[in-house]
């Protein structure tokens, strides 16, 4: 079997968590944003689009481009992932709504794990095109939570980053710019991204980072891995109910159970403490560490 460069990152990725299990390299996700996800495939042109898991729905609409008079279009796919990692961690260490994004694209890039040596902003497929399109339909867009039982409707409507300022050079990326980029959170997201995060390890997003997929079952899996710990047994989910929160872009469960699988061995691979037993119709996540148990006060540096 040729071992390409994905799956050769991935075996480095596990190799190191093994032989250093407890290194201190954490990252952490809010966890609403565990529970229901972004969308892995651009959803097009439509004027909202919702993800649901149980009675949580997770709505995000696009923000506007005054330029153009039209919507930015929606963030999907692995690099808002990365960036909302990003803006989880930095907002738990500087304890500030207010992120400081460096003064250059190129260190920005690196920070959050992508490569700034692929091609320049002018590269239709280039690091540097896609993280400064993503991040544009992710800070300006409007992520709701709404939460529906038979007495009580609650939702919590939020823009990422109403307010900011990118001062970085696209066609000269390594340029350092006098002033730095920055991001203000929303107090409403700010609360809901540093309260209760999931931790996770960076070493294992590095290695899963291609994935939108694989990047969303490894956070769901440390966080049910904690709730199943704390409450001592497993807890079995069936693959519509993991599709559904999951897989809106599969269009059958059998589709989406063949792949969630292989993904969820991937993820097992850079998470040792991972325990699943595969059974019919859906998989048991059994009592478990979680994949990082670093706690957020105690995070000294950014994502790197």
């Amino acid at each position: 079997m040729t071992l390409t460069r994905d799956r050769k990152k991935l075996l480095d990725a596990a190799s190191a968590i093994r032989l250093s299990p407890d290194k201190e390299e954490a990252a952490f996700i809010a966890r609403q944003l565990v529970q229901a996800t972004l969308p892995h495939k651009n959803p097009g042109d439509v004027p909202a689009w919702t993800r649901k898991n149980g009675n949580l729905t997770l709505t995000v609409r696009p923000g506007w481009d005054t330029r153009k008079s039209a919507p930015i279009g929606y963030p999907y796919g692995t690099v808002p992932r990365l960036l909302l990692f990003w803006i989880t961690t930095e907002a738990l260490r500087t304890k500030s709504p207010r992120l400081q994004l460096g003064n250059s694209l190129t260190a920005f890039m690196r920070e959050i794990g992508l490569n700034p040596d692929n091609g320049g902003t002018g590269a239709k497929r280039s690091d540097a095109r896609r993280l400064r399109e993503q991040m544009r339909r992710l800070f300006r867009a409007t992520i709701s939570f709404d939460q529906v039982d038979d007495e009580r409707e609650a939702w919590l409507d939020m823009q990422v980053a109403p307010e900011g300022v990118l001062w970085w050079d696209s066609k000269q990326p390594d340029q350092l710019d006098l002033f730095q980029s920055w991001i203000e959170l929303t107090p409403r997201f700010y609360e809901a991204v540093t309260a209760a995060p999931v931790p996770v390890d960076v070493r294992a997003l590095r290695a899963l980072k291609r994935s939108p997929l694989a990047l969303d079952l490894y956070a769901w899996a440390t966080y049910t891995a904690y709730s199943t710990q704390k409450k001592g047994q497993a807890r079995f989910v069936t693959w519509e109910q993991l599709g559904e929160q999951f897989g809106g872009e599969y269009a059958e469960t059998k589709e989406f159970a063949r792949y969630a699988r292989a993904t969820l061995r991937k993820v097992q691979s850079v998470y040792p403490a991972l325990g699943l037993d595969f059974e019919y119709g859906g998989v048991k996540v059994l009592p478990c560490n979680p994949a990082v148990s670093i706690k957020p006060q105690k995070l000294k540096t950014p994502v790197d």
